[in-house]
């Protein structure tokens, strides 16, 4: 079973890349988004994007617990659903794509006041739930500017 949780929580061994993981996983989840998801009926994404977050939860507590830290660098999933998010409705053209990327990594990096303190909540909770308030922002600043755009 450990293979199951390290492989998700990896994000299929993106987490092991030596520089920037965090970075990569977010990028392939815009491709991933951009080949395969885009055009869901949103209740679909939204299923998707849940269950995601279920099992990245627990594989990251899995996985921080297994190594013995709080929020491993090579635990990227957190990321992944993130930028997922974050891309929520966002149309495919690759300015909006390139904005919820930028102002995802930018929040996720930053860790503003309110997203930071997410990061106390014990276990993959912790792990996923600031890279979640980064994505809600990213995703809610992309959808402001392409309002005004």
């Amino acid at each position: 079973m450990k293979w199951v949780y390290r492989g998700l929580s990896t994000f299929f061994g993106l987490g092991f890349v030596p520089v920037g993981p965090g970075t990569l996983s977010s990028a392939a989840a815009v491709l991933i988004y951009r080949l395969a998801l885009y055009g869901l009926p949103w209740p679909w994404y939204m299923v998707i994007f849940l269950v995601l977050v279920a099992l990245g939860t627990a594989a990251s507590g899995a996985y921080a617990a297994e190594l013995g830290q709080a929020d491993p660098q090579r635990i990227v999933i957190d990321e992944t659903a993130g930028q997922l998010l974050a891309l929520f409705q966002v149309p495919i053209r690759w300015l909006p794509l390139t904005l919820a990327f930028v102002f995802f990594r930018f929040f996720d990096i930053i860790k503003p006041g309110p997203i930071r303190s997410l990061e106390r909540l014990p276990g993959g909770w912790g792990i996923m739930a600031d890279d979640l308030g980064a994505g809600l922002a990213a995703g809610a600043l992309v959808h402001v500017l392409l309002f005004w755009i």
